[in-house]
């Protein structure tokens, strides 16, 4: 039975009460620690160690050959071909929305301010193994990434000991469904170093340094990111995935029995909450989810997620009250099953995705949306944002004065380079000009100083 919080009455800061599973991020980075050294310092020889020694098998090399992908790509069940087909329009036409314009500003005649939006040059995408295979990652990353106009695109996945110690066929398809033709066999903490510092591979080739790792992974991926950051740009830390439910009692208990499970499928440590102020709802949906596993294919791996302290149903005194722990919880995926389900979606501040109403379930943000499944975890909804064609692009400002219009601001720019005791600033200005047109306007200088 999942764990009940009850709020009823109570004015504690939800974040106290409503647990998420603990990682231990800073734990995992002395474990890694020696995994960077090593790539740092011994290149593609030490990924393949350590890929032998931490995954159970060493790919035959580490770029995994083109004809491959294509291969795997031609073998693809055409009822699966399809699917990652649509997927893939689908996430085409919403990022297509995303890109930036250029814009300039005209200050003042003779002075503009234009800002450029410029993709990064090269990124490398991580996809992860493990549990589940994810082709829908492939997707997610590349597809924002290729919108963005980023040139030069590197996806890593681990080896798998089940095919030959290549990343699994259907990844290794979606990558040829998107043309993309420079994977790699390499997976974990190796496989972020190797992207960091780039690697002379034994054929000759290399795999070159990147300037932005984005995907997710488990707790060593995600320490890597950490350590290499500066080295690398990152898009976020992901911690264990999660989703809230906030429901009412017009939600049909089946599927938000369905909804919890579907998220608890992909982790022991996956949060699966429910907001409600219904107690018939909660009693209705516990008895639906014991009702649902016992037809469940990951059974043990659901109910561990479901029982574990990061997962619970949560007793609200109303909606406005959900509303407020929502707020606070800032969870990955947010489904609101309400009465009015887009009125309250609309006033959420903080989630990383909000699915409305009863059929617009996880599932298919994670799949065939055209929404972005990678998303903030572990309340960074609160200030970050999931991945996006912003993801991928700089804004570059470019100043374009005259000298009319430097002369112009001259007098103010030599005020503030006095008050901030910045000489050699003014000093920049004035050795344009011969006149007394720069001196600073004693008008201009803040009341009180000498």
């Amino acid at each position: 039975m999942i764990q009940r919080i009850d709020l009823r009455g109570s004015h504690v800061d939800p974040r106290a009460v409503v647990p998420r599973a603990a990682m231990d991020v800073a734990d995992a980075g002395e474990r890694i620690r020696p995994i960077i050294a090593d790539v740092r310092s011994e290149g593609a020889e030490a990924v393949l160690r350590w890929s032998e020694k931490l995954d159970g098998v060493r790919p035959p090399s580490l770029r995994v050959p083109r004809e491959l992908l294509q291969e795997q790509a031609d073998a693809l069940d055409p009822t699966v071909r399809a699917a990652l087909l649509e997927s893939i329009d689908r996430a085409r036409r919403v990022h297509a929305d995303q890109r930036r314009a250029d814009t300039t500003t005209v200050v003042v005649p003779g002075g503009t301010v234009t800002e450029r939006w410029l993709p990064v040059d090269r990124v490398g995408l991580y996809v992860p193994g493990g549990r589940a295979v994810y082709p829908s990652s492939v997707i997610m990353n590349v597809v924002p990434a290729q919108t963005a106009g980023v040139a030069s695109l590197a996806v890593v996945s681990p080896p798998q000991r089940d095919f030959g110690g290549w990343p699994h066929p259907t990844i290794l398809a979606a990558c040829a469904l998107l043309g993309v033709d420079e994977v790699y066999a390499v997976g974990g903490a190796q496989a972020v170093a190797m992207l960091a510092f780039g690697v002379d591979l034994p054929d000759g080739e290399s795999c070159a340094p990147v300037d932005l790792v984005t995907g997710p992974g488990n707790i060593y991926v995600t320490a890597a990111k950490r350590a290499l950051q500066g080295v690398i740009g990152i898009d976020s830390e992901a911690g264990p995935t999660e989703v809230m439910i906030l429901a009412d009692g017009t939600a049909d208990p089946a599927h938000v029995a369905a909804d919890l499970i579907s998220q608890a499928e992909h982790d022991v440590l996956a949060a699966a909450v429910l907001v409600t102020d219904d107690v018939a709802l909660a009693d209705a949906v516990d008895e639906a989810v014991q009702t649902q596993l016992a037809t469940t294919k990951h059974v043990d791996r659901i109910r561990e997620s479901l029982t574990g302290t990061q997962s619970a149903i949560v007793l609200v005194d109303d909606l406005e009250a959900g509303l407020r722990v929502v707020d606070a919880y800032a969870a990955e995926h947010l489904e609101i099953q309400t009465r009015d389900a887009r009125e309250w979606a609309m006033r959420v501040r903080n989630a990383g995705a909000i699915f409305v109403g009863a059929y617009a379930p996880v599932s298919l943000g994670d799949y065939a949306a055209g929404s972005n499944h990678v998303l903030p975890t572990a309340g960074s909804a609160r200030h970050s944002s999931g991945l996006s064609v912003h993801s991928f692009l700089r804004a570059v400002q470019v100043i374009d004065y005259d000298a009319n219009a430097l002369r112009d601001v001259a007098p103010h720019v030599l005020a503030l380079s006095a008050a901030e005791d910045l000489p050699a600033h003014g000093q920049a200005i004035s050795v344009r000009f011969d006149d007394s047109v720069v001196t600073p306007d004693s008008s201009h200088r803040p009341e009180g100083n000498a």
